[in-house]
């Protein structure tokens, strides 16, 4: 469904400009004077899904909040009463995309459904700002990368760590530690070892139950479109809102839930921001077909020979963050390498990142973590997901997005949605 976009000042500023050999950003005082703030220059946003992290969303301060949408009437009423006056509440967020007065929507639903509205507001001239894990599929994220391009949006996913707040009790930022690498100072190739030490984890009492008997729904929730795409299971209160993580249909568990925040910065670090592991292989018990369970331990190997390690028993404590042929980076930034902080603050800060939504959607220059880095960072947790699923091996080929030679995993990269939904 298609929205019209208004024609503010800031669209009619870069119409103009588009016309010229170069596009040059206009300062705001040169429009109003100082601090000057046109109605036009005032982003405007909507939030879908306001049950858990969407709540979070309406402190954020990218625009002013017109809108929020939720499929039960309680997650609602809270988010309106949160907000405030002046913001409208719906219920389908079809709503919410037909409106030509919102420029950004936030879409903090259950993962079974980010890939169809992410696709949806491409479509309707949305920028969009979007919940981990960016999808649940890798076929998923490839339709999303596909739309935003198509319809020229800016899109970003709600992680930080590559770009701000401190990472993995190292007691800095990512910065420092990617210096390090892309300087080589520990060498090349090199393997990351993600243990419990780092306060994550993997949150295994996230799994969900096998044997769930059929409830009736409550009368503020309608079930069949919180389903959505998702095959229809009889209603069970663990099946949605905060627990909804602990079932395939909608998400992977607590790897799926978190493995963005802590494999994101780790896709950054390696430089395989556009490339995605070769081999996969995942230790865990057999899963349930409907319910996520615990692994052990998950190995991720890139074509250079970079590795990934996912301690799920936290036996890794001891184990060096980074290590590779030429020293080893510890948490707390300890090292075999003498002076490690010294040396890393002399070094090249690596390439600007854009950290600003709202200067990203101003500017139309892309968010540091976008449709397609934050896609393939999302494919590493997909990728572990399908091995702990699995339970065997797995060979990936990065450019295809395809496993190579195996069918059933194939079928775990785009699986069918429910009638009428469909990408």
């Amino acid at each position: 469904m298609a929205g019209r976009k208004r024609l503010g000042r800031r669209e009619f500023i870069k119409q103009t400009f588009a016309a010229a050999a170069a596009f040059t950003i206009v300062p705001r005082h040169v429009l109003g004077g100082q601090g000057y703030t046109s109605p036009s220059d005032r982003l405007t946003r909507a939030i879908i899904g306001v049950g858990g992290m969407g709540l979070g969303h309406i402190r954020y301060e990218d625009g002013r909040l017109l809108a929020v949408c939720d499929v039960d009437e309680n997650h609602l009423k809270t988010a309106l009463d949160t907000a405030g006056p002046g913001v409208k509440g719906m219920k389908d967020f079809r709503e919410v995309l037909a409106r030509s007065d919102i420029d950004i929507v936030h879409i903090a639903t259950p993962p079974h459904w980010h890939a169809l509205m992410s696709v949806a507001a491409a479509e309707a001239g949305k920028d969009i700002w979007c919940e981990k894990p960016m999808t649940r599929t890798i076929g998923e994220g490839q339709r999303v990368v596909d739309a935003v391009q198509k319809y020229g949006r800016i899109f970003r996913i709600n992680t930080w760590f590559r770009f701000q707040s401190q990472f993995y009790g190292f007691g800095s930022t990512v910065k420092p530690i990617k210096k390090i690498v892309q300087n080589r100072l520990l060498g090349w190739p090199l393997k990351v070892t993600v243990s419990g030490i780092t306060g994550f984890d993997w949150k295994f009492y996230w799994s969900g139950k096998t044997y769930l008997p059929p409830q009736t729904v409550p009368k503020e929730l309608d079930y069949d479109f919180w389903l959505g795409p998702a095959p229809f299971k009889p209603y069970h209160p663990h099946r949605v809102h905060q627990t909804f993580r602990g079932y395939w249909d909608y998400d992977g568990g607590g790897l799926g839930d978190m493995g963005m925040h802590y494999l994101d910065p780790v896709q950054y670090i390696l430089e395989k921001d556009f490339t995605s592991p070769v081999e996969i292989e995942a230790d865990c018990p057999q899963q349930h077909p409907d319910a996520c369970g615990s692994w052990r331990r998950i190995r991720l190997r890139y074509e250079d020979g970079c590795e990934i390690i996912l301690d799920g028993e936290n036996k890794d404590v001891n184990a060096p963050f980074i290590e590779g042929p030429a020293g080893k980076l510890y948490r707390g930034f300890r090292s075999d390498i003498p002076d490690i902080k010294e040396k890393a603050a002399a070094l090249p800060d690596p390439e600007p990142q854009l950290a600003d939504f709202a200067e990203a959607v101003r500017t139309r220059q892309k968010f540091s973590l976008n449709e397609e880095n934050g896609h393939r960072s999302c494919t590493v947790v997909n990728l572990a997901k399908i091995a702990v699923r699995l339970g065997r091996p797995l060979r990936f080929d990065p450019l295809g997005q395809r496993f190579m030679n195996d069918e059933e995993a194939n079928r775990l990269i785009q699986e069918p949605m429910r009638a009428p939904w469909h990408l």
